[in-house]
C-alpha cells in the first residue's frame, strides 16, 4: 500500500464518500463480472463509480460465456439486444475415450432461458455492457489503465482502511479515493497481494496450454474432449475455428519446449483426431501456444475495510468444467444484492463486506472440493497412464441414460446456490 502523492487526483463526484472504485483487468472472466456488477450497482444505487480497463492480452484465450450470463442479462432487461450480437450455442459436452464417444452433459435439458452456453468474444460482450452502463451519469470508464496499489489512510476512531487505488494510464499516474474498493483483478491479483490478506493454496496437478485450430463446415457445435493414455485434449466450437487446450503435468511446458516444435506437433497429432491435419498449418512455433499455470485457492478473509475481493481474486478455480466464470458471476450478483442498499446511505462497514464471503463461500468451498476430488481420481491417473484407459464407470451411466445429462449440465451452466439480481 501507499501514501505516495500521483501525478493527477480524480474526482469522481463532489461525495467522494459514495465513489466505488472497481478494477477490471485482462483475465476475462473478471472483466465481464466487473462490467455487470458496474451496471448493477450504477443502475441501483446512483453512487459515482469509476471501472478500469488494463490494455488486453494480445491472445485472449477465454472466449465463450455460460448459460447462467443469459439468465442475469434476461434479469436486467438485455437479453434480446444481447443475442442480437453475433454469436454461436452450445448444448452438448462429450468425451471420447479408446475410440468412444461417451455424452456426458446435456444443458438443453435446463429451463430457458439458460439452457445453452452462449459463445461470443469476450470483449464484445464487455463492450455491450460498457455501452449500457455509459447511460448512467455516474458511471466512468478509464482505458489503457491498471491498478498498482492500493490507498490507505488511517483514522484515530476507525483505524486504517482502504480508501482507493493508486493506478496508471496513459497520461501517468493517476489516483483514485473511493469508499468503497472491489477487487476483482484475477487469479494473479496485485491488490489481493498488497492486501495482507491470507490466501490458502489448495494446488492442482497440471497446467493447460491453449492454442486455435481451423474449424470445417458441417463439424459438430458440441464441446469435445479427447482422452488417451497420456494425453486430455479439449474442443470448444468458435465459429471458424476450435479453441483448444492440452492438459499436461504441472510444469510439465519447460520440458515440451524443450524437445522442440516437432515433438510438440507429433504429441499434438496423437490427441486430437480428426483435426490432426492441420497441426502443422496452425502451429507454426510456440508463439501460438499459452500456458494457463493452474492453480487452486481462496482467501481465507474476502475483506478489510474499504476492500472486498470476489471473483478469482478471492478464489482461483480449477478449468475442470469451466465454472469459474460461474463463481464470479455469482459473487457478483450477491455482492450487487447485499451492498447496494448501503451504497444508497454511505460506505459499507467491514460487516456488510463479510456478509458477501458469508454469502458465497460455501458455494465455493463445494465446487473447489468436487474439482480436487475429479483432478485426483480422473485428470492426475489420465496425464500419468501409459497404457490405454478404461472410462470411469459414472460416465458410462451418462453416456447410456440422456436424462442423467441434466445434473453436469446443471453445475457447468447454473452452478451451486445460483444468485438473482435482487436490487430493491
Amino acid at each position: 500500500m501507499t501514501n505516495q502523492a500521483p501525478k493527477k487526483v480524480v474526482k469522481v463526484d463532489a461525495k467522494t464518500i459514495d465513489v466505488t472504485a472497481l478494477v477490471r483487468h485482462a483475465e476475462a472472466k473478471d472483466a465481464n463480472l466487473m462490467a455487470c456488477l458496474a451496471y448493477m450497482v450504477v443502475a441501483s444505487c446512483g453512487s459515482g463509480f469509476v471501472t478500469y480497463e488494463q490494455v488486453a492480452a494480445a491472445y485472449n484465450v477465454t472466449e465463450w460465456t455460460v448459460s447462467r450470463w443469459v439468465e442475469r442479462l434476461e434479469e436486467l432487461g438485455l437479453l434480446a439486444e444481447f443475442l442480437a450480437l453475433p454469436h454461436a450455442r452450445v448444448a452438448q459436452a462429450g468425451v471420447d475415450i479408446a475410440g468412444r464417444h461417451y455424452a456426458f452433459a446435456d444443458l438443453s435439458r435446463l429451463p430457458e432461458p439458460c439452457n445453452f452456453i452462449a459463445m461470443m468474444p469476450q470483449w464484445d460482450l464487455l463492450d455491450f455492457l460498457a455501452r449500457k452502463a455509459s447511460a448512467y451519469p455516474n458511471f466512468r470508464l478509464l482505458m489503457e489503465t491498471e491498478a498498482k496499489d492500493l490507498l490507505a489512510q488511517n483514522s484515530a476512531r476507525s483505524g486504517e482502511r482502504i480508501a482507493g487505488i493508486l493506478a496508471k494510464g496513459p497520461s501517468g499516474n493517476i489516483q483514485i479515493r473511493a469508499g468503497l474498493t472491489v477487487s476483482a483483478d484475477g487469479r494473479h491479483s496485485s491488490l489481493r497481494a498488497k492486501s495482507g490478506l491470507k490466501l490458502k493454496e489448495i494446488g492442482a496437478p497440471f497446467d493447460v496450454l491453449w492454442l486455435r485450430l481451423p474449424r470445417l463446415p458441417g463439424e459438430p457445435d458440441d464441446f469435445a474432449g479427447k482422452v488417451a493414455a497420456g494425453q486430455m485434449f479439449v474442443m470448444i466450437p468458435r465459429g471458424d475455428y476450435w479453441q483448444c487446450a492440452l492438459v499436461i503435468a504441472k510444469g510439465g511446458f519447460d520440458a515440451m519446449r524443450a524437445e522442440g516444435i516437432s515433438a510438440f506437433r507429433q504429441r499434438l497429432r496423437r490427441a486430437t483426431g480428426f483435426a490432426d491435419g492441420r497441426i502443422d498449418d496452425a502451429i507454426h512455433d510456440f508463439a501460438h501456444v499459452k500456458l494457463l499455470t493452474v492453480s487452486v485457492n481462496r482467501l481465507m478473509e474476502w475483506a478489510r475495510p474499504g476492500l472486498l475481493c470476489i471473483g478469482d481474486a478471492a478464489h482461483a478455480m480449477s478449468p475442470v468444467g469451466g465454472v469459474g466464470i460461474n463463481l464470479a458471476i455469482q459473487d457478483a450478483v450477491a455482492a450487487a444484492n447485499i451492498l447496494a442498499p448501503v451504497l444508497r446511505k454511505g460506505v459499507p462497514r467491514l460487516a456488510d463486506l463479510k456478509k458477501v464471503q458469508k454469502r458465497r463461500e460455501l458455494p465455493t468451498r463445494m465446487v473447489q472440493a468436487l474439482q480436487v476430488m475429479i483432478q485426483k481420481r480422473f485428470l492426475a491417473p489420465t496425464i500419468r497412464a501409459t497404457r490405454p484407459l478404461k472410462p470411469p464407470m459414472l460416465l458410462r451411466l451418462l453416456d447410456r441414460c440422456a436424462w442423467l445429462r441434466q445434473f453436469p449440465a446443471r453445475f457447468i451452466g447454473l452452478g451451486i446456490r445460483p444468485e438473482r439480481i435482487n436490487l430493491h
